[in-house]
This record gives structure tokens, C-alpha cells and sequence, in this order.
């Protein structure tokens, strides 16, 4: 499959060598088709918790109500630990995965927060002062020859 990109005249290219360029962002997760295959069962799962008797059974046994989900034990297993990337590696869509923020009374920034090196105050701080820059936070592969670079003449970036 191809597609166009830009110009009319711009020429094909193979969508998924396209879409493999995703995965170059640094501490990004794109949510594409693949991904939402992926993680049907747990974005359901997490929607399920929009409705408050759902969620009220979630509360009352979180691994009960998680075992009448065809999730994956490691799923599940990230679903109880709330290690939202391994569930956004996973397939899951930080928006579903709100619901379960809010079920647990977590504001979504500072839910998101989690998903950082940064503390909650850090990640507030951060975003109060415009959010993260860009430098360094463009390709995963530029950081990696800048680190070569530096390294092969001795200096640090």
C-alpha cells in the first residue's frame, strides 16, 4: 500500500515505512490502526467504566471484573498496577484510559504525569512554563548520531 504525501506530483510511499517513522518520536506512542487492534479489548474494557455500576464492580474487585475481559495476563496485570505505558505499548488510548484515571479520582494531568520521569509538581511546573522542548524530543535516531557525534570527538551534547 501507498501513499501521497504533499505535492501532487509528490511520490508514493509505502505506508508502512511511513507509519514505522512513528515510532522515531521520543517518549511518544502514535495511536494507529495497528495500535487500536491491539488494544480493543482493554480501550472497551476501559469505557466500560463510564457506566457507575461498572465501575462500582471494578472498585469492589478489580481483578474479578478484569477476568470477564479477554485481556492478556500482562494486560491485566498493567491494568491493576496502572503502568499506563505498558498499556499504551499495549494498544491502549490514553483517552479511553481516562476513564480508569477518573475512576481512581486521578485529575488526567497528573494521571499523564505518571507516565513521565517527572514527579506530578515536576510535570505541573513543566507545563506552567510552556510544556516540554522540542530539542532533543524530535527523533529518537538524531539523538542517537548527536550521541555518536559527541562521543566520537570527545565532547558531551
Amino acid at each position: 500500500m501507498t501513499i501521497t504525501k504533499g505535492a501532487p506530483d509528490a511520490k508514493p510511499r509505502d505506508i508502512h515505512a511511513y507509519l514505522a517513522e512513528f515510532d522515531d518520536i521520543p517518549g511518544t506512542r502514535v495511536y494507529t490502526a495497528a495500535r487500536a487492534r491491539k488494544g480493543y479489548h482493554i480501550n472497551q474494557f476501559a469505557m466500560s467504566l463510564m457506566n457507575a455500576e461498572n465501575r462500582a464492580r471494578f472498585k469492589a474487585d478489580e481483578r474479578a471484573y478484569l477476568d470477564e475481559w479477554q485481556i492478556s495476563e500482562e494486560g491485566k496485570q498493567a491494568l491493576l498496577a496502572r503502568d499506563y505505558n505498558t498499556l499504551l505499548d499495549m494498544g491502549g488510548n490514553v483517552y479511553f484510559l481516562s476513564k480508569l484515571f477518573s475512576s481512581d479520582g486521578l485529575p488526567f494531568a497528573e494521571a499523564v504525569s505518571t507516565m513521565t520521569d517527572m514527579t506530578w509538581p515536576e510535570y505541573r511546573q513543566m507545563m506552567l512554563e510552556g510544556g516540554r522542548s522540542p530539542e532533543g524530543n524530535r527523533s529518537i535516531q538524531e539523538n542517537l548520531a548527536a550521541a555518536a557525534r559527541a562521543q566520537e570527538t570527545g565532547k558531551d551534547n
